[in-house]
């Protein structure tokens, strides 16, 4: 297998509902890992929570998300962001829609003055997405 580089989200307890949400997004195969799943026992109130969930999208896209770990505090900030860009305008603006629903648009998704378009979104678990739609030069 080769070297490669994804995100991982880190979730409080939600992170089987943002990964559901996330393969509704994007399709492809989710894996989900539970505590209780491992065989040991699980620490108190976290059995059906997630260890590790793996979705792999036919798209090449990998997410990977978990809830905390016992003792780790979840503190949602503004360190990091998941990026989409290309130039499939349909495909693009297909996962803005689904993203942006329910969550908050701060920057909206429009022509900007490098010439794409972008946008930029923190869906309703928290995670920021910015898409970036390449205009073609003609």
């Amino acid at each position: 297998m080769p070297s490669r580089l994804n995100p991982y989200i880190s979730f409080s307890g939600d992170a089987k509902q943002a990964l559901e949400f996330y393969k509704e997004v994007f399709g492809g195969d989710l894996s989900v890992h539970r505590y209780a799943d491992f065989g040991s026992e699980a620490p108190p109130g976290y059995a059906d929570k997630v260890m590790h969930g793996t979705l792999e999208t036919a798209g090449g896209f990998t997410l990977m998300g978990a809830d905390n770990p016992p003792g780790a505090e979840h503190t949602p900030g503004n360190t990091m962001a998941i990026s989409l860009s290309g130039d499939d305008a349909g495909e693009l603006r297909g996962y803005w829609d689904k993203l942006a629903d329910g969550g908050t648009v701060s920057v909206p998704l429009e022509k900007q003055m490098w010439g794409d378009v972008f946008g930029m979104c923190t869906d309703r678990f928290g995670t920021t997405w910015m898409v970036n739609i390449s205009e073609r030069q003609t």
